[in-house]
């Protein structure tokens, strides 16, 4: 294109940009560089999708004054170390005056602010934040204490505005889009999946499904799977295609599978009943076939039953439970009934160049109630991309949710509703590491230094509380093998593939726990609290805070550790607490006592 092309006579006032001042292309330089940082720090966040879970996708790139990036890292997965410690070890000295591009606000919180330490302590100049924490009581922390050290701190959208930032901000919206929803609802993230051939069949007449697309769009499902907590179909799926919904990526996470039935009406038979890898859960109405029931438990198939089965009801339950992103994979009667309770948020569509036809075969999606064009629903921020032969077609039914709730104060909580009062709980939940009380989880983020039970007690840093607890389940027995799993579980990435890895091998080669494992297990997981607590002023501090409170570890499955779903649990996490609370508090009542005789 010749430089003549570029400009236009302009009727209307309008400034052509061949007459912007030096200032003004200045800030649209360093607009677009950090536009471009950021959409940088968002592709590295989404590395991670999928292993973080309840965490948000973190990202994070250091560039020098002149704009060459320095250091770049991601957060790998819940309980490993957070991507700008990763970005400030890969930058090194050239940290010292630098800018630190994120796209989310770190999630530092109760003290722990091993983010914002690194970023100071090696001197960064300037951090540019795609977007603040969507979770309300992490929100903008993080913000006010990188400020209180002096660095100057940029918010896209708040501190300065361009399209060009706006589409950078929006790559961090789409990057962290379930943990978004679940701030601002009641409900995970929902994806619709499917495949059809060109006249929109998903299966011909006879059912018969097996392979509409491409083995590249089979390649992405699994990939979609991965990043999803959970894959969720309706009971003729399992009677048609009886699918393993696996994700066959070769990483530690794998999603559970959930099967909506509300008659029950399934087969004794089906790989979803093998839930020796991967966990599967049946929704169904209330009462139906008991002996079902007995039958789906005896294979630790978990049944969950709900007085009136709709997927409202089923997503706000799982959402109570923690789930951040859920990807449908049904066919089109339950996606139908999804779409009209507004449960599904984005919509993946894989279109083959084929064609079926058959006035039975089924389509995607059921019947809506809509017998108008002008009812149809559109989808918004639409992407196309070719997978092979076939059209990946995808876009939001729901926007993604403002980032800024209207969220009342207790003030105003207890004027719209008086019976409303939130002090005077005495139970306090914990579970998930986003919770308000999450660094009591034994899979939080807090490495301990605790001496190897082996041949030798020589002490060694755990990742986890959880690497630790996992790995003393074979400790001491006289096989290479158990060895060989004990340096498995202690190198783990995250707590997640620790708890995986042990459960596994119990699981599969009980010969290889040591004897006395049951006796002993309860001990262990103390001791490794005690550590913890001890080594981190501020968490010990935390927990003194909870005096007079019952804890209550709120795992809906660990009936061992957990409260269970609905109470019927043992919480030993809970009482550990407790009992480390107890001693904490009695020795600084003799602590004070001898202060006072002094």
């Amino acid at each position: 294109m010749s430089m003549a092309l570029s400009f236009r006579i302009c009727s209307s006032p309008l400034i052509c940009k061949a007459t912007l001042s030096n200032a003004d292309n200045n800030r649209n330089h360093h607009h677009a560089n950090d536009a471009a940082f950021i959409r940088r720090a968002a592709d590295l966040a989404e590395m991670s999708a999928g292993l973080t879970s309840p965490h948000p996708n973190f990202g994070c790139v250091i560039a020098t004054s002149s704009g060459k990036v320095s250091g770049e890292g991601y957060l790998y997965a819940q309980g490993t170390k957070p991507a700008e410690a990763l970005a400030v070890e890969a930058a090194g000295e050239f940290c010292r005056g630098s800018t630190a591009y994120l796209n989310m606000e770190p999630g530092d919180c109760h003290g722990d602010h091993t983010a914002v330490s690194a970023l100071v302590q090696a001197g960064v100049e300037r951090v540019v934040v795609g977007i603040r924490h969507p979770l309300q009581h992490l929100r903008g922390s993080a913000i006010r204490e990188l400020r209180s050290h002096g660095i100057e701190v940029n918010v896209l959208g708040e501190d300065f505005e361009s399209k060009v930032l706006e589409d950078a901000r929006k790559s961090c919206l789409l990057v962290n889009a379930p943990l978004i929803h679940r701030a601002c609802s009641r409900v995970p993230f929902s994806v619709l999946k499917y495949a059809m051939t060109l006249d929109g069949k998903i299966a011909a007449s006879s059912g018969h499904a097996a392979w509409i697309s491409s083995k590249l769009s089979r390649t992405r499902v699994f990939e979609l799977r991965g990043r999803s907590d959970a894959v969720i179909v309706g009971g003729n799926t399992v009677r048609q295609d009886d699918p393993r919904l696996t994700a066959r990526h070769g990483q530690g996470h794998t999603p559970t599978r959930i099967v909506m039935s509300q008659s029950l009406d399934l087969p004794e038979k089906a790989n979803l009943w093998d839930a020796s890898e991967v966990s599967t859960i049946v929704v169904t109405q209330r009462g139906a076939r008991k002996s079902f029931q007995k039958f789906l438990a005896s294979k630790c198939v978990e049944v969950v039953e709900f007085d009136m089965l709709n997927p409202r009801e089923v997503m706000e339950y799982f959402h109570l439970r923690g789930y951040l992103s859920i990807l449908w994979e049904c066919g089109g009667t339950l996606a139908a009934s999804a779409i009209s309770s507004s449960v599904i948020h984005k919509v993946v569509a894989f279109v083959a160049p084929k064609i079926i036809g058959g006035r039975n075969a089924p389509s995607p999606v059921g019947e809506l109630g809509m017998v108008e064009m002008t009812q149809a629903l559109n989808l918004i921020d639409v992407c196309y991309e070719q997978v092979g032969p076939d059209m990946l077609v995808s876009g939001f039914l729901q926007p993604i949710p403002d980032l800024l709730p209207v969220i009342p104060s207790e003030d105003a909580t207890f004027e719209i509703d008086p019976t409303v009062n939130p002090f005077e709980s005495s139970i306090i939940f914990f579970y998930k590491t986003w919770d308000l009380y999450g660094s009591f989880s034994n899979f939080s983020p807090h490495p301990i230094r605790m001496p190897y039970v082996g041949e030798n007690d020589d002490y060694m840093t755990w990742s986890s509380v959880e690497h630790y607890y996992q790995a003393n389940k074979f400790v001491g027995v006289e096989n290479p093998m158990a060895l060989d799993c004990v340096e498995k579980i202690r190198t783990a990435r995250s707590p997640e593939e620790a708890a995986l890895i042990g459960r596994k091998t119990q699981r599969h080669k009980p010969e290889l726990v040591r004897k006395d494992w049951e006796d002993v297990k309860i001990e262990v997981m103390y001791m490794a609290l005690k550590c913890k607590f001890s080594t981190y002023p501020h968490l010990k501090s935390m927990l003194l805070s909870t005096a007079g409170s019952v804890l209550v570890e709120a795992s809906p499955h660990d009936l061992f550790w957990g409260g269970g779903r609905e109470g019927e649990g043992l919480n030993y996490l809970g009482r550990l607490l407790m009992q480390l609370r107890s001693e904490y508090m009695g020795e600084s009542s003799v602590s004070a006592e001898n202060t006072s005789l002094a």
